[in-house]
């Protein structure tokens, strides 16, 4: 009758350790989440015509079929790169407005201030300084650096 007792009290125990550590489901049965932001950084030419960064956040709205949607601005066309371990393109403003999304590699980009970005897979660069100095892209480490350039239409 003890060991009884006391399989049902670990039983209890267990099933309110389940039930606090996974979130409760909501009507639609989808599971109440977190999720972690996704950050892109906006390079772009300040008032001094210098380019500047900042980082800022991809904000998702509810799309068809649950997935949630972050919807890019209009774009025309999309191109893979490759660049070499060690290739630098020295100062330059980026060639148009684009997205430049990191796949594989690593790189960074340096600002006239000395800033450095490291930009590695799922980095998202949203460049659009185009006029100024510029900046500096580097492709680091020991392996080519693989991005997508998406540029946007004419329109802002």
């Amino acid at each position: 009758m003890h060991s009884k007792r006391a399989l049902l009290v670990g039983t209890g125990l267990l099933s309110m350790f389940v039930l606090m550590m996974h979130p409760v489901q909501s009507a639609s049965g989808a599971a109440a989440q977190t999720h972690k932001p996704v950050m892109m950084t906006h390079l772009y030419t300040g008032p001094d015509g210098q380019t500047h960064a900042e980082e800022i956040e991809a904000k998702f709205a509810s799309g068809p079929g649950g997935n949630d949607v972050f919807k890019l601005m209009a774009n025309s066309g999309a191109a893979l790169n490759r660049a070499a371990p060690g290739r630098v393109a020295d100062w330059h403003t980026a060639p148009r407005r684009q997205y430049v999304i990191t796949l594989s590699g690593h790189g960074e980009v340096e600002l006239v201030d000395g800033t450095k970005i490291e930009l590695g897979p799922g980095s998202i660069d949203f460049a659009e300084d185009l006029t100024g100095k510029g900046h500096i892209t580097r492709t680091i480490g020991n392996e080519d650096r693989v991005t997508v350039s998406i540029p946007l239409s004419a329109q802002k």
